[in-house]
């Protein structure tokens, strides 16, 4: 067993893909008309091509309410890894990246926290 897709909330599926493939960087793998909304996956040019990030739309309130409180509480909803923090910061910053803080050693990892304009905290980590 593996993991190959794994799923993030975001409040408008266009603007995720501008988000996470122009600025991040990210590959779209698919991105298929499904109703109102879209199977929408990317892939991350650093990693294994067989591991998706699902770019989920939120069409269920409960599922809204519980993005937003991560939100209000600091709480990410995902990680990305970087094995160079400070470029990373500073290349994204570049971009005009809303970061909250700057990279700051955690125990074994150096974490910062930024927003991806779609109602998500992200934690970019650089394992220790």
């Amino acid at each position: 067993m593996k993991i190959g897709l794994a799923g993030i909330m975001v409040d408008n599926q266009d603007k995720a893909r501008d988000f996470y493939t122009r600025v991040l960087g990210f590959t779209v793998k698919n991105d298929i008309p499904m109703g109102q909304f879209r199977w929408l996956t990317v892939i991350s040019p650093e990693g294994a091509d067989d591991i998706e990030l699902v770019l989920e739309p939120i069409g269920f309130p409960p599922a809204h309410a519980y993005q937003t409180a991560l939100y209000e509480a600091g709480i990410p909803a995902t990680a990305f890894l970087t094995h160079d923090i400070a470029g990373e910061y500073a290349s994204l910053k570049e971009k005009g990246v809303a970061f909250r803080g700057e990279p700051t050693p955690m125990g074994p990892i150096i974490g910062v926290l930024f927003e991806d304009t779609c109602g998500n905290l992200i934690n970019l980590v650089q394992p220790g």
